[in-house]
């Protein structure tokens, strides 16, 4: 017997019900991808110039760099947040991530749980390649200069494009850990006001230290890319004047007005998340000790000057992700509280 148009209707009504009941119980679809197409805008002033950008998620994406700077093409990765619209006008505060030596710029999304924190706020994370050997400066090259220009490609090419075509603002920060985090500070430093809070996460803070250059240059050398480690900041002693330029603890007082945090292991004994049977000659450990050595040595002359400093010399811990990841937590809200990002 064929329903009545009320049982039709009843039965409709309940169907459709049933239908909103279930999508509203369903996972969220997942946000689409903004477009890939590249934004005019997305070139620095010197003629550096973005040829690509490849979404990996709707807040994830990788942009192919053309650098005069480096004379090359690298990549950069860039967080972004929740509200971030490729139309918004809105600008958003700031984090530069450096990775450290024989490392690259998918270091932090690779080894961390960096998106997980970033998406919490309303901030932008810019994580540029920094060179398996780039020490975050323009190579001296023997005294002409010349590429590739690290600190160029940093902090004006990468910020320039950014800012002008991504929509990030003018607050704000940079980290980094093991020659990312002395990146970070000399950047702090050579460039005063240009970033709001610096932090160091087993950086090298002092490169001039007795043995320290024999150290990089050995470190350099033992990479096997081919590199001349004289080319980067000259010979030690005879180019003493480069040196200086780009050593973190010359340059401390530079940093007054600035907020810093450093951190460092100073036992060469192995800490938490690290294998307890380490060989105490393992290059984690030992360059770990002179790594943290001069971590005090700066954090002392810092306090003899009166610039302030958080710090935390955690002594047992290797030169490796557990503890960077350990301190990216630790000096995250105080990151945030400087560039003025929030919860959302």
């Amino acid at each position: 017997m064929p329903a009545s148009p009320l049982r039709r209707a009843v039965a409709s009504t309940l169907g459709a019900a049933l239908a909103v009941a279930m999508a509203g119980a369903a996972p969220a679809a997942a946000a689409s991808k903004p477009s890939s197409k590249v934004p005019k805008s997305a070139k620095a002033s010197d003629g550096a110039r973005v040829t690509a950008q490849k979404w990996l998620t709707s807040h994830e994406v990788d942009l192919t760099v053309k650098s005069v700077a480096l004379g090359q093409t690298v990549k950069v990765r860039i967080l972004v947040p929740k509200a971030w619209k490729t139309s918004t006008t809105k600008k958003f505060p700031v984090l530069y991530a450096l990775h450290g030596g024989r490392d690259h710029y998918v270091s932090w999304t690779r080894s961390t749980d960096i998106e997980t924190y970033a998406y919490r706020y309303n901030v932008m994370v810019v994580m540029p390649e920094g060179g398996v050997n780039g020490s975050y400066t323009n190579w001296y090259n023997y005294g002409k200069y010349g590429s590739p220009q690290w600190e160029t490609f940093h902090n004006f090419e990468v910020r320039e494009i950014v800012e002008r075509a991504y929509h990030a603002g003018t607050s704000r920060a940079v980290m980094g850990n093991s020659s990312g985090g002395q990146g970070a500070i000399t950047y702090a430093e050579r460039y005063p006001g240009l970033y709001r809070y610096a932090a160091s996460f087993s950086g090298l803070l002092s490169i001039r230290s007795v043995g320290v250059p024999a150290l990089l240059m050995f470190t350099i050398v033992g990479a096997g890319d081919g590199t001349d480690p004289f080319r980067i900041w000259g010979v030690p002693g005879a180019d003493d004047v480069n040196w200086r330029q780009h050593d973190p603890l010359y340059l401390i007082q530079r940093l007054k007005g600035t907020g810093v945090y450093i951190s460092a292991g100073t036992t060469g004994k192995p800490g938490p998340g690290d294998n307890p049977k380490t060989a105490p000659w393992d290059i984690g450990l030992l360059s770990e000790r002179v790594v943290g050595a001069t971590d005090v040595t700066f954090l002392q002359k810092a306090q003899q000057l009166g610039v302030p400093i958080t710090s935390h010399i955690y002594g047992n811990g290797r030169h490796a992700w557990p503890a960077w990841t350990r301190e990216m937590h630790n000096a995250w809200p105080k990151l945030m509280a400087a560039i003025g990002a929030k919860r959302v």
